[in-house]
């Protein structure tokens, strides 16, 4: 599967944008996803996840209510909402897949739990 992530650009704080995540290849409507991001010289973290219905969402502590995760399973596409943006959300956000096949949890957070992902599109924030 191949996972393509779009939407990200320059945004003054305050303001929004929508980032999307198109899998091509093979559907991924059974599998949770996810979203991730790496701001210049850190780790990559957890962001967002979503159960393979779209029914369960979690949220790192440092977005939750100001994101929005969804998924549109017909259009195989994952969308990550991002309201009120702050300059420390400037990263670059990675889309994420399980490996199909592998046992995960109903929403993981952990990076190792991924197998396909996204090539990254650049969020700035600017202050």
């Amino acid at each position: 599967v191949q996972l393509q992530a779009s939407g990200g650009g320059l945004v003054q704080a305050g303001g929004s944008l929508r980032l999307s995540c198109a899998a091509s290849g093979r559907t991924t409507n059974y599998y949770p996803m996810g979203w991730f991001r790496q701001a210049p010289g850190k780790e990559r973290e957890f962001v967002a996840g979503i159960s393979w219905s779209g029914g369960s969402t979690y949220y790192a502590d440092s977005v939750k209510g100001r994101f929005t995760i969804s998924r549109d399973n017909a259009e195989n596409t994952m969308y990550l909402r991002m309201n009120s943006l702050k300059p420390e959300d400037t990263a670059v956000y990675f889309c994420a897949c399980p490996r199909f096949g592998s046992r995960v949890s109903n929403i993981p957070m952990s990076r190792s739990e991924y197998g396909y992902w996204g090539q990254g599109t650049l969020v700035t924030v600017s202050s």
